[in-house]
């Protein structure tokens, strides 16, 4: 494509942005999560992209929300690297399902299993997707630091949400059910649907990506007749999220 000054998707352009990012799906949480923000005004609301800016600890900051899966928050993503961001938060909701993740519990993504296609655009399937250290180190801190009950290790993304809840009804149904035993055998942490096209997208823009999760429920629990209940307050990972930010900013402030 070529150059442009506002950005075709996000509708922002150089300026708008921070260089860090918090990257939300749902367009309704950014207000939540810009409140944390000092200073925050809307810059754009265009689609899926609702894009928020202010401050942390003097440095600015936003939020951008993404939609539901890879491609559109790949989108995001190019494009707000294109208008100067470098380093990105996902925060966002999974389920869980090693039997020790419970609803209400944040899981860090350390890395994501690639069941999704947008990744296959940016990199072969070989490549891993990995979180940035800084940005994974960062989400640690911050949940030990805020004592929100934390997970950190292999996510799931994939495509098809009906695909992971009815997969009996699915033609391909045989491939969708012995590779969610294959990641329950792994101790795979939670399900979600961005986190591996977003890592594959940053190691290709040589950017920083992490991501933290709000464990929705647990069908793997449910099963396993263990408790159980469903849980939709994303307060714990929008601050552990925030959080990492401040952390990211001490510690770039600290290597200049």
């Amino acid at each position: 494509m070529q150059e442009r000054e506002v950005q075709f998707h996000i509708q922002c352009k150089k300026g708008d942005v921070g260089r860090y990012v918090i990257l939300p799906g749902d367009p309704g949480r950014c207000e939540k999560i810009a409140a944390y923000f000092d200073d925050a005004r809307q810059v754009a609301s265009n689609r899926e992209y609702n894009v928020y800016t202010g401050t942390l600890m003097g440095e600015k900051v936003s939020v951008c929300s993404t939609g539901i899966g890879g491609p559109s928050a790949a989108i995001a993503m190019e494009e707000l690297v294109a208008i100067g961001a470098d380093t990105f938060v996902r925060v966002g909701t999974c389920g869980g399902i090693d039997l020790k993740v419970q609803s209400d519990d944040v899981v860090i993504a350390t890395a994501a299993v690639r069941q999704e296609g947008t990744g296959l655009h940016y990199a072969p399937i070989e490549f891993p997707a990995a979180a940035h250290f800084e940005v994974a180190t960062a989400l640690v801190e911050a949940a030990k630091k805020l004592g929100k009950p934390w997970h950190a290790g292999v996510v799931q993304a994939k495509d098809s949400f009906y695909g992971q809840h009815s997969p009996k009804r699915m033609p391909v149904s045989y491939e969708l059910l012995s590779k969610w035993e294959a990641w329950k055998r792994l101790h795979v942490l939670a399900s979600e649907m961005e986190s591996a096209a977003l890592f594959i997208c940053a190691a290709s823009l040589d950017v920083r990506c992490g991501a933290c999760f709000h464990v929705i429920w647990n069908q793997e629990r449910e099963a396993a007749g263990l408790d159980q209940k469903e849980s939709m307050d994303l307060e714990a990972a929008i601050e552990v999220g925030v959080e990492s930010i401040k952390n990211l900013i001490a510690a770039d402030g600290a290597k200049k």
